[in-house]
């Protein structure tokens, strides 16, 4: 028999390479290739007749999308109303984040419909999932749990019980007998997954695969995974912080938009209705530095507080640090106030947080972050009645943004008296909307610099 061939892999990203590297050339990891056997091809199959001719898009019937609920509203939002009999979902976040917890919840609800659910632990042993299931109260008779590895051994049990949802925790434990590598490898993650997306199609079955996330933030195994899948979902929220955000990065059947919001408690994840009053409960009012802002998550308006330190650099390179905001947008906000509004704030140590672990990326925060800065540096809370939203452009302006009225109305809800938004915005709400807020708009940042201080 001749020598068997074999490759290296980078475990990150799935390079392959004929040659051992210390350094993925693709995405640059250090010590992440791992020799593997070289698959063998598989024969081409030649096509002699199609069993679906071309024809125009104009006479190709829409499907109606069937979807079924979860019963976990925030789930089911993330999802875009439920998740679509067939697909196939990823499920990614830090270990102890409550993937496994969420997975074993929503598959009761499921079971409670009269629907068979299965719940593949390829990790635990069915005592420790009963374990957990007394925890969180699940009960539910047409919940099955299965302990298995084999991927083949999974299909052939879960063709049986033809459940209308199956949970893999995880993916990087299973493996199939088609390759010689170890379970978790990029070969082994990639045929498996593969496997279950096929019958997941074939069957109707909707598939959940669990994956855990990496020190750099991804989801182990190769980016091909991702790919994969119709719907890529992440657990943002680490074990010091009782807030769980359910974030779809990627859905084939709805937007990525919209954002679940969980608490974690000692009997389990549990949903939180009003995100806006959960993060706002704890704000410290007459604190210099602190502003709350409205935002805007798919369709969910959210108040959130931005809370900014500004201090003397002690050393020569003045500090960036920032928690839920991006690093680059409050340098750069900085430098607009430094050189439009006269506020000498680049040679300060300047640290931004958004409060309860939310990431918040749209440009409307622009405002906010702006305000803290300068509330901070000059040590002069803000109004605790105020709330600002607008984005900042790089002459100074204070531009418009979408859904304004959304926001006014979140804030209302909340007893806010007063809010500072673009004068554009302003204009175009005079005539829509009918609030007890009083409306400032603002044109500049120095504009509402002199307005609120």
């Amino acid at each position: 028999m001749g020598k068997p061939k074999i490759h290296y892999v980078c475990q990150e990203c799935g390079y392959a390479s004929p040659r051992l590297l210390g350094r993925c050339p693709q995405c640059e990891s250090w010590n992440s290739l791992v020799e593997e056997p070289l698959e063998r091809e598989e024969r081409r199959v030649r096509w002699t007749s199609s069993k679906y001719p071309p024809i125009p898009i104009t006479q190709i019937e829409k499907g109606k999308e069937e979807r079924v609920a979860t019963g976990i509203g925030e789930l089911d939002r993330v999802l875009g109303g439920g998740f679509v009999p067939g697909s196939l979902v990823l499920v990614g976040g830090d270990p102890g984040v409550g993937k496994s917890t969420l997975a074993l919840e929503m598959l009761n609800r499921v079971g409670r419909k009269k629907k068979s659910a299965l719940y593949i632990s390829a990790e635990e042993s069915p005592e420790q999932v009963k374990m957990r299931a007394e925890r969180t109260g699940v009960t539910s008779e047409r919940l099955f749990v299965l302990p298995e590895t084999l991927v083949e051994n999974i299909l052939e049990e879960t063709a049986k019980i033809t459940p209308t949802a199956a949970v893999i925790d995880s993916i990087q434990t299973i493996y199939t007998e088609d390759l010689p590598s170890a379970p978790g490898s990029v070969g082994q993650v990639r045929e498996c997954a593969a496997k279950l997306m096929r019958y997941a199609k074939l069957s109707g079955v909707a598939i959940f695969l669990i994956g855990h996330v990496t020190k750099e933030g991804v989801i182990a195994g190769p980016k091909v995974l991702e790919h994969l899948v119709d719907t890529v979902l992440y657990f943002e929220g680490g074990r010091e912080n009782p807030y769980r955000i359910l974030r779809a990065v990627k859905n084939r059947f709805g937007s990525t938009n919209e954002i679940g919001v969980f608490e974690m408690r000692e009997s389990g994840l549990h949903q939180v209705e009003n995100p806006s009053e959960l993060f706002l409960s704890e704000r410290p009012l007459g604190a210099s530095g602190s502003v709350v802002i409205p935002s805007i998550e798919g369709s969910r308006p959210i108040l959130v507080e931005i809370q900014a330190l500004v201090s003397p650099c002690t050393f020569g390179v003045p500090r960036r640090t920032t928690i839920g905001i991006d690093h680059n947008r409050v340098s750069l906000l900085a430098a607009v106030l430094e050189k439009r509004a006269g506020i000498n704030i680049l040679g300060q140590d300047i640290f931004m947080n958004v409060a309860g672990g939310v990431k918040i990326e749209e440009p409307a925060i622009d405002l906010g972050i702006a305000v803290a800065m300068v509330s901070s540096f000059r040590n002069k809370p803000l109004s605790s009645d105020t709330i600002l939203f607008g984005e900042v452009g790089l002459a100074g302006e204070i531009r418009g943004v979408s859904q304004s009225e959304l926001r006014l109305k979140e804030a209302e809800k909340l007893g806010f008296k007063r809010c500072v938004l673009p004068r554009i915005s302003l204009e175009r709400l005079k005539s829509s909307i009918k609030t007890d807020i009083i409306l400032v708009g603002a044109a500049s940042i120095d504009k509402v610099l002199e307005e609120i201080f």
